[in-house]
C-alpha cells in the first residue's frame, strides 16, 4: 500500500531529507510544508517526483491553527488519507529585548510565537491527523522532532522559550502516544543534537572545530544520520510495540554535563 506522508519544515534540512528518503525508499506520496523558503519547498517536491510519487506543497505558518487545519483538510482531500505525519518544523532565535536577551526583558509575543512553532503546531496537525486515522482505521504513525535542548538547558544562548516548547513536545508525544495506542496509532519522537545544515554556513572553520570538540563523538551530526531514525519511527511493523518514546540522536550531547557551556549555533531548524 502506498502511504501518504506530510512533513513540516521540509523545504530544507532534516525535513527535506525525510521527504526525499520516503519518496525514494517506499514510493510514498509526500506533502511538503514550509514557510520561509518556497523555492526550496518546490525543489524538494521536484526531487521527490523523480521517484514517481505525487507531491503537494503547502506554504504558511504552522504556528497558526487555521493554516494547520486547512493544510490537513486539503492533504486528506488530495491523497485520500494521512498515514504518517512528521512534525519537524521548529526553530530558535535569541530572545529579543534588552541587551542581554534575558527572559525578564522578553516581549511576550515572542514567547507566544516560539511555543506556537515548536509545540502548538504539532498539536494542531496531530489533532486532525488522528481523527482521520481513527475514522479510516489507519495504523497511522506520528513522528515529532524535538531537540537535545528539551533535556538540557541552553541558557548561554538565551533560548528559554525554545527549550520549553521542545520539552512540551516530548510530553505531548508521551501523552498522545498512550491515548491513541488502542487505535493502532503510534506516536514517537526523535530528539537530534547539533546537526550540520545550512545554518552552519555562517560559522568559521574555527567555530566548527570548537563545536566538534565539545560533542562526545567528536563531531556534529548529518541529516542522513537523523533521517533513518525518523523512518524507523514511521515504520508500521517495526514500531508495533513502541509508542510515546523519545529517541535522542545527538552524539552523546544530552549525556554530557558540559553541554550547558557550549556555544551552539542559533537558527531555524525547520520552517
Amino acid at each position: 500500500m502506498q502511504r501518504n506522508i506530510l512533513i513540516t519544515g521540509s523545504s530544507h534540512g532534516i525535513g527535506a531529507g525525510c521527504a526525499i528518503a520516503f519518496a525514494r525508499d517506499e514510493k510514498a506520496n509526500i506533502g511538503i510544508c514550509g514557510n520561509k523558503d518556497p523555492a526550496g519547498a518546490e525543489a524538494v517536491a521536484r526531487q521527490c517526483e523523480e521517484f514517481g510519487v505525487r507531491t503537494k506543497v503547502y506554504l504558511g505558518n504552522v504556528g497558526s491553527h487555521d493554516f494547520c487545519k486547512a493544510t490537513m483538510e486539503d492533504f486528506i482531500a488530495t491523497f485520500g488519507r494521512i498515514d504518517v505525519l512528521v512534525n519537524n518544523a521548529g526553530g530558535a532565535l535569541q530572545i529579543p529585548g534588552g541587551p542581554k536577551g534575558e527572559f525578564k526583558d522578553m516581549p511576550m509575543d515572542y514567547w507566544d510565537s516560539q511555543i506556537a512553532l515548536n509545540l502548538n503546531s504539532a498539536a494542531y496537525l496531530s489533532r486532525y491527523a488522528v481523527a482521520d486515522m481513527v475514522e479510516k482505521k489507519t495504523e497511522g504513525r506520528i513522528v515529532n522532532v524535538s531537540s537535545v535542548h528539551a533535556a538540557v538547558t541552553w541558557v548561554h544562548r538565551r533560548l528559554l522559550p525554545y527549550s520549553a516548547g521542545k520539552a512540551g513536545l516530548e510530553m505531548f508525544t508521551r501523552s498522545l502516544g498512550v491515548e491513541v495506542a488502542k487505535y493502532g496509532i503510534r506516536v514517537n519522537c526523535i530528539a537530534p543534537g547539533l546537526i550540520y545544515t545550512k545554518i552552519m554556513s555562517r560559522y568559521s572553520d574555527a567555530d566548527v572545530r570548537g563545536f566538534n570538540h565539545k560533542i562526545p563523538v567528536g563531531r556534529g551530526g548529518k541529516v542522513e544520520e537523523i533521517v533513518p531514525a525518523i523512518q524507523f519511527m514511521a515504520d508500521v511493523e517495526k514500531t508495533r510495540f513502541i509508542t510515546g518514546q523519545i529517541l535522542r540522536v545527538d552524539g552523546g550531547q544530552s549525556c554530557d554535563g558540559s553541554i550547558e557551556s557550549m556555544n551552539f549555533p542559533v537558527g531555524e531548524t525547520g520552517d
